[in-house]
């Protein structure tokens, strides 16, 4: 056997803690494995295990070299399967994790184009709002909106997460248009309770001056969608993300209040775990994600936001609700 060989077996004898269940699960007899270590001994001229009739236990020269041992091993298993990835078409099962509103509206859309080009996978999609731990729970990828913590896992950024302050023009009409940031105090803001600071909205104005204010109104939900219908009803003001109001705003149902100032932006991001060699089913599907993700969220644009903002806003109301 080469010294290779000999280096899986001595690794397999460490991990199975014994000869006799490294030889199982080897399929060779105890004394086969018991000779390829006495030759890798004798090739290193040195003693790697010591051995007594109940346990075996590393030197200190085979602690050293099972750890290279064990690396080396390693780097030859990826070599084979970066080959094998390389050359292979995208398949098996992928497991998807995204925020159930964001999921639904944008994710589910670009399922049936990704599985017609790679008839070989199969998806299984999980939209949740909670953390999800992608190497616990087995998850290959997962969309995430808004700021990384951070973490191992590796991260492709899709698209820009513009957010707006936003209200139907009913409710202007009824309540006033807001000039300044403060002005938000006297209005029905609605909150998303999985946003940090949600009663502290910050804008940044002209020149990068900050300004924030604290906001409160009669809805508070976990689910943006709330958000969303509350605000079409002309029921309140919400901080809405444009991959949400999009539709409603090109078509004049909802109107970006205070355009001269900014929201900070935060970004949406394919996540997964580490690997040196990605599998080809999660490149696929991330580039997918990439091609017709940003497209689907940028056709709005921050510059036709805040020309449809001054387009609608002369047609409402331009008092400060008392």
């Amino acid at each position: 056997m080469d010294s290779l060989g000999e280096m899986q077996v001595f690794v397999r004898v460490v991990h199975a803690g014994s000869f006799s269940a490294a030889a199982r699960d080897l399929g060779l007899s105890p004394s086969a494995v018991s000779k390829q270590i006495g030759r890798l001994e004798d090739r290193l001229g040195a003693r790697l295990i010591n051995r007594t009739t109940r346990q075996l236990s590393l030197t200190e020269v085979g602690g050293a070299f099972y750890a290279r041992a064990e690396r080396i091993l390693t780097d030859v298993a990826e070599a084979e399967q970066a080959v094998s990835h390389l050359h292979g078409a995208p398949r098996g099962l992928l497991r998807i994790s995204a925020p159930i509103s964001f999921g639904r509206l944008h994710v589910a859309p670009l399922l049936a184009s990704f599985l017609a080009k790679n008839p070989e996978v199969t998806i299984d999609l999980s939209v949740n709002d909670r953390f999800i731990d992608l190497v616990e729970e087995g998850i290959d990828l997962a969309v995430r909106v808004g700021d990384l913590a951070d973490s191992t896992l590796i991260a492709r950024r899709l698209s820009s997460n513009r957010r707006l302050v936003c209200a139907a023009p009913s409710y202007i009409e009824k309540h006033g248009m807001p000039r300044h940031p403060g002005d938000l105090a006297r209005h029905n803001c609605l909150t998303y309770t999985y946003r940090a600071q949600r009663r502290l909205w910050t804008f940044t104005g002209a020149g990068g001056m900050a300004e924030s204010v604290t906001v409160g109104g009669d809805i508070e939900t976990n689910f943006v969608e709330v958000l969303h219908a509350a605000v079409v009803e002309g029921h309140g003001v919400a901080l809405l993300p444009l991959w949400l109001i999009g539709e409603d705003f090109c078509a004049g149902r909802v109107v970006e209040l205070l355009p001269q100032w900014r929201v900070p932006d935060s970004a949406i991001h394919a996540v997964y775990p580490h690997s040196r060699h990605l599998s080809p089913k999660v490149r696929a599907f991330v580039d997918h994600l990439a091609d017709h993700l940003g497209a689907r969220l940028t056709r709005w644009g921050c510059a036709e936001a805040s020309a449809r903002a001054a387009a609608t806003a002369p047609a409402v109301s331009a008092t400060v609700a008392a």
